[in-house]
């Protein structure tokens, strides 16, 4: 079965306070403050022109009883109500177009601060909550905040006033009617909170499966082709519908409270009039009270049905709310690993080693950094200095780099373990054993992950003492897997510079040795690539990463092991394209080809997560065992 890496993390039983997560909406709130007080001033209004109208009913019971009606009279009350429901029509749109207006602004508004904060978190948030959980937060979650602060805070506030009022104008019809309509009203509000509690629970674990079907779905439908290759379909059908029972039956867990809730409002409600009609009849029979009085505290009681069936309704919007925006504030509390901000002038200081470090035995050698440098200005003036001094003689330092995966990432994970060299421009074969390192070494160049202070330098400078996107925007990464996007060819190659002219594009993809694929397809560099690189093969998505890295024009250009689906040839041609364009830069190439490595200026070999040497390619031929037994397996299937 082709499943996620990871799962959703499960439901948290740590659940925020009210207070906190309406701290989350109170900014949206006061940014629209005037929309939400137009939008309650018609709704209020719309509730009092509603109260009217039983007077109105009260008005007519009684002369039609009394026999002093005339048509004049009744026309006037008729125009009334006519004028009183137009109004209603009028003010309930309003405050409609407000209200609900606001709740889908603050859902837009919270889906973008959820995108922006999870494209700023680092690798290790992504191994811990797959696509198809973000996916859950940004659909099912966000749509059930929107409903609470929208329909949900209205159908509240409606019902609040509605039922203040009504029970305001029954106790001046009848003080002994209104006790007996709310005789029942505590066994509603028993079952309210005896079930609320189960209720935000049981939704928590409807939004988590919600979660594990989302990405189970994407993932099967990335893997489509490779599904099918070994034709198991049925396999991934049966257990999408295990999925999806489990989801339905976690709804209908919800299903249970809800439909206890609503039966209970309905039944507190006619309880209600059960006594009403008993009683009030007998009132009025005595003369107690009109026959006027008695219509109006009718339409009065039914006004205060509304409240108390909308107490089950909008318990259930409020839990489900409020077990969204905790689901929400858990994604938004998390925070990235690495550092982010900028320290003050003068902090972290960082060294310049005056000499590069050698290889004996293994052991990096070489004289301990004395230069320190403290980095000068701050914020964009800065990073336009560190930029330019980077671009113009890069280097960057490893100084006993440490590093082991977080424990959620996937068993068997490399690690490193006193990794000491510098990089300077040139290009640096990395090899090694699987698992070895060489990929991690890539990830954390790119600042995918943290380590600590006094590991990492760039240009000098502790990376921790650096924004990560500053770091990112030094370097060109080709990983194992190109990502490429279902848009044209050129829009993938120019993605780090959109701007970029035909020319260039061409000029990089001659350099990959692509531009002639590219111009014996339909469309040529118009081709849609399709969903992942759909329509191209391996090879192909391989050197259009190339180009894409190159046209990025970066002082550090990382391929990692991205040459792996090409030919000989080929890979010599690509090889010699990257070598003309990187003058001066920083090229780390991962391979296992001894080919490709022989054309790098030296190659760095890893074993077990640690550095075993740092030599020429012809040095480790004549020295080095396991560059050796790699020459003559490869040998072996050459011949």
């Amino acid at each position: 079965m082709i499943s996620q890496e990871s799962e959703p993390s499960e439901p948290s039983q740590n659940k925020p306070s009210l207070a906190v997560l309406l701290a989350l909406l109170k900014p949206f709130y006061f940014q629209y403050r005037y929309r939400l007080l137009f939008g309650f001033l018609a709704l209020l209004a719309v509730d009092f022109l509603q109260l009217t109208i039983p007077l109105y009913l009260k008005q007519t019971v009684d002369i039609l009883k009394n026999g002093t009606a005339t048509s004049r009279e009744l026309l006037r009350i008729g125009g009334f109500l006519l004028l009183t429901a137009a109004g209603i029509m009028a003010l309930r749109f309003t405050w409609r177009v407000l209200i609900i207006g606001f709740s889908r602004r603050m859902e837009a508004h919270l889906r973008a601060r959820l995108f922006a904060h999870v494209l700023a978190m680092d690798k290790s948030f992504f191994d811990q909550h797959p696509p198809g959980d973000l996916m859950a937060h940004a659909s099912n979650d966000l749509s059930a905040v929107q409903m609470a602060v929208g329909m949900g805070m209205v159908a509240a506030a409606d019902a609040l006033v509605i039922s203040g009022a009504a029970l305001v104008l029954m106790l001046y019809i009848s003080p002994f009617l209104t006790l007996m309509a709310v005789l029942p009203l505590p066994l509603l509000g028993l079952s309210a909170w005896f079930l609320s509690d189960r209720l935000h629970t049981r939704f928590d674990q409807v939004q988590h499966s919600f979660g594990l079907i989302t990405e189970f779905a994407r993932n099967s439908m990335v893997a489509i082709r490779l599904i099918k290759s070994y034709t198991r379909e049925q396999q991934q059908a049966r257990a999408f519908g295990e999925l999806g029972e489990n989801y339905v039956a976690a709804n209908l867990k919800v299903a249970v409270v809800q439909g206890l809730l609503f039966p209970v409002a309905i039944l507190v409600g006619n309880l209600g009039m059960l006594l009403i009609l008993y009683y009030g009849g007998k009132l009025v029979i005595k003369e107690a009270i009109t026959l006027g009085d008695f219509v109006a505290f009718v339409h009065y009681l039914y006004m205060l049905i509304w409240p108390m069936m909308a107490v089950g309704w909008v318990t259930n919007i409020a839990q489900r709310g409020f077990t969204s925006l905790a689901r929400i504030h858990r994604l938004l509390a998390a925070r990235s690993r690495l550092e982010n901000s900028l320290p003050a002038v003068g902090a972290n200081p960082c060294v310049r080693p005056e000499h590069p470090l050698q290889y004996i035995n293994g052991q990096a050698q070489g004289p301990a950094p004395t230069v320190p440098y403290r980095k000068k200005g701050v914020g964009g003036e800065y990073y336009k200095e560190f930029s330019a001094r980077f671009r113009s003689d890069p280097v960057i330092s490893l100084r006993a780099l440490n590093f082991s995966y977080p424990h959620h990432h996937k068993a068997g994970a490399s690690s490193l373990t006193g990794i000491s060299l510098d990089l300077r421009p040139g290009i640096l074969g990395i090899a090694g054993r699987t698992g070895s390192g060489k990929s991690t070494v890539c990830r954390l160049l790119t600042r995918q992950y943290p380590v600590s202070e006094g590991m990492l330098f760039f240009a000098n400078q502790d990376v921790n003492s650096l924004a990560p996107a500053l770091i990112r925007e030094q370097i060109s990464y080709v990983s194992q897997n190109p990502v490429l996007f279902s848009s044209t060819i050129a829009e993938n190659i120019s993605l780090a510079v959109p701007d970029a002219s035909q020319e260039e594009i061409e000029a990089v993809a001659k350099l990959a040795g692509l531009h002639a694929d590219i111009i014996n397809m339909e469309n040529g560099y118009q081709t849609r690539v399709g969903e992942r690189g759909l329509r191209l093969s391996g090879g192909q998505k391989q050197r259009l990463a190339i180009a894409r890295a190159l046209l990025a024009d970066r002082p550090v250009l990382i391929i990692d092991d991205a040459l792996s689906a090409l030919d000989v040839e080929t890979e010599q041609q690509v090889f010699a394209g990257i070598r003309a364009r990187v003058t001066g830069k920083i090229v780390l190439i991962v391979s296992h080809r001894l080919k490709l490595l022989s054309g790098t200026d030296q190659v760095l070999l890893l074993d077990q997560g640690k550095a075993v040497a740092l030599e020429h390619h012809e040095h480790l031929l004549l020295h080095n065992d396991f560059y050796q037994a790699m020459a003559e397996k490869q040998q072996g299937r050459g011949r």
